[in-house]
């Protein structure tokens, strides 16, 4: 397996360096690309991506350099100005629940992510996170360059380092504290062969809209660690690829939101082991968190719904296929 592994990643590991704009403009022939940024609450940020892939890959570009057709941002009920400040921008901002509208919408990235397939076009959609602070037009060229250059390649996945950055103190490779600690023990013990994944909870990647509509998406945390198993059981190992962007910086969770997180993914995992039969049903395990703060009086304790709910592959959606066929 550690055979399998180590030439998997040699073959499919690449950098963004390797996917100039250029190139990428030679490949893309009628193939449609869509950029879909979910956010909530990223007033701050998701300005700044919007205009970037605007300005250097899509409509605002000049025409000889247009790589991206359409650019969309999923609204998942922001209280700030999000959608104001994408809109500004030049992004095409659809709220959630404006998606698909006879299906009642729920709360997390996973169902965002989900109802943007019935929100675009493209036959690649590229999902960037809404609050990064270090995004470049890299992060798409370089996710786009697997899928536009290799029809085998169905998702390709972002690696980079993450830092933690507190203020001004910078603890290099601190970042990503789920991946380390839950993801990747996880993915080793139960899912061997995706071991090389390096940044398998990374928020950026690129699929074919051909694999998404054939998947379901867990509404929650888990939806990133459900893709790429998925992925590998429905196409196999050398359908994923990733690409290394370099260094990524956003916004940083506490440490009760990265165990809710962590729970979540756990859920997801174990669904999956129930689905091929390694579990019980999973109706035997607890579905709440209870997680604990401490002020000047005392411990208080909070009790959090772990996030079952799952949407299925957008191609059983009869809402999904009429809109297909109109």
């Amino acid at each position: 397996m550690q055979d399998d592994v180590a030439t998997w990643f040699a073959a499919r590991t690449t950098t963004a360096d390797r996917w100039p704009l250029e190139r990428l403009l030679a490949l893309k022939a009628s193939t449609r690309v869509s950029v879909v940024l979910p956010a909530l609450d990223e007033e701050a940020t998701v300005g700044r991506i919007v205009e970037s892939v605007r300005t250097s890959l899509g409509e605002g570009a000049p025409a000889d350099r247009r790589l991206v057709d359409e650019l969309v941002v999923v609204d998942s009920g922001s209280t700030d100005r999000t959608a104001e400040v994408a809109r500004a921008a030049g992004a095409r901002v659809v709220h959630r629940d404006e998606i698909l509208p006879d299906l009642p919408a729920v709360h997390g990235k996973g169902e965002a992510m989900w109802r943007s397939l019935a929100a675009t076009d493209g036959d690649v959609v590229v999902f960037v996170d809404a609050d990064l602070r270090s995004f470049t037009p890299s992060y798409v060229t370089g996710l786009l360059g697997p899928l536009l250059s290799d029809p085998h390649v169905q998702l390709v996945k972002a690696v980079y380092e993450r830092p933690l950055v507190e203020g001004s103190a910078v603890v290099s490779a601190g970042g990503g504290r789920v991946t380390e600690l839950v993801a990747r023990p996880l993915l080793n013990l139960l899912w061997p062969q995706l071991a090389g994944v390096v940044q398998p909870l990374a928020g950026e990647y690129a699929a074919r809209r051909s694999l998404l509509e054939r998947l379901p998406f867990p509404c929650g945390y888990g939806v990133e660690l459900a893709l790429i198993v998925d992925t590998l059981d429905l196409v196999g190992l050398d359908g994923l690829a990733q690409v290394d962007l370099g260094v990524r910086v956003h916004r940083h969770h506490d440490e009760r939101r990265l165990g809710l997180m962590a729970a979540e993914i756990m859920r997801t995992a174990f669904d999956r082991l129930a689905r091929r039969g390694d579990l019980p049903d999973l109706g035997v395990l607890g579905a709440s968190l209870t997680q604990f703060a401490h002020d000047p009086s005392g411990f208080s304790s909070t009790t959090h719904d772990v996030v079952g709910l799952e949407r299925p592959p957008m191609a059983t959606v009869s809402a999904y296929s009429d809109r297909a066929s109109a």
